[in-house]
């Protein structure tokens, strides 16, 4: 019916397309959190994915001793641990970060913000709250990813990977922890993009109704 058609229309504004946006990035962020904590560890874990990871890094991984590959087994476990919490939480804000635009664009398809127009501030304080606490968390997912690259047990493992001939063991940041970053960023573009659209969107719904009265 007519209400029905007037819930779709949402669907079609600025809000709602940077809704989508977002979700999307958060999606993105969460995918790449989990690329960034990885399996238990290298030497245990690429052989099992079997395939190009198996070949390219060696097979069996010959090279190593049994002493050399228990050393490197431990080290993986423990450059393992490091990262888990890291990218537990992580994962635990790109979660709420994908769940949060979702309720919006349930709350907007309900038409709440026009039966009730001050919902419009909420959600731009939400947005805005969340825009600047991004920088604070992008500052820490990096930087703790930076310790853990610095630490003594990632530089052994680098160079006892190194010695037999192994690459992509290096102790530095890689793709997805990039990506993450620069999506963060993205992420916390849209978010302040969304919390002008819905400032504007609350003035011109409170214009829309005060006009029966100037009448």
């Amino acid at each position: 019916g007519s209400l029905e058609r007037r819930r779709c229309l949402y669907l079609r504004t600025g809000r709602a397309c940077c809704q989508v946006v977002e979700v999307l990035l958060a999606a993105l962020i969460l995918v790449c959190s989990s690329v960034s904590c990885g399996s238990a560890g290298g030497y245990t874990g690429l052989p099992a994915l079997g395939g190009i990871y198996y070949y390219q890094y060696g097979g069996a991984y010959s090279g190593f001793s049994g002493a050399e590959g228990e050393r490197a087994q431990q080290l993986d476990q423990r450059f393992y641990l490091l990262k888990l919490p890291i990218a537990r939480a992580a994962m635990a804000v790109a979660g709420c970060l994908l769940v949060f635009p979702c309720v919006l664009i349930l709350v907007g398809v309900l038409r709440v913000p026009w039966h009730f127009p001050a919902w419009l501030l909420i959600e731009c304080t939400l947005y805005i709250v969340i825009a600047v606490g991004t920088v604070p968390a992008l500052y820490y997912f990096l930087h703790s990813l930076l310790s853990v690259y610095n630490s003594s047990v990632c530089k052994e493992r680098e160079q006892l990977y190194q010695s037999k001939g192994y690459q992509g063991f290096w102790c530095s940041l890689h793709g997805a922890e990039i990506a993450a970053g620069l999506l963060g960023c993205l992420a916390a573009m849209a978010y302040l993009l969304s919390a002008g659209l819905a400032v504007r969107d609350y003035r011109t719904g409170h214009e829309q109704k005060q006009k029966p009265l100037q009448l």
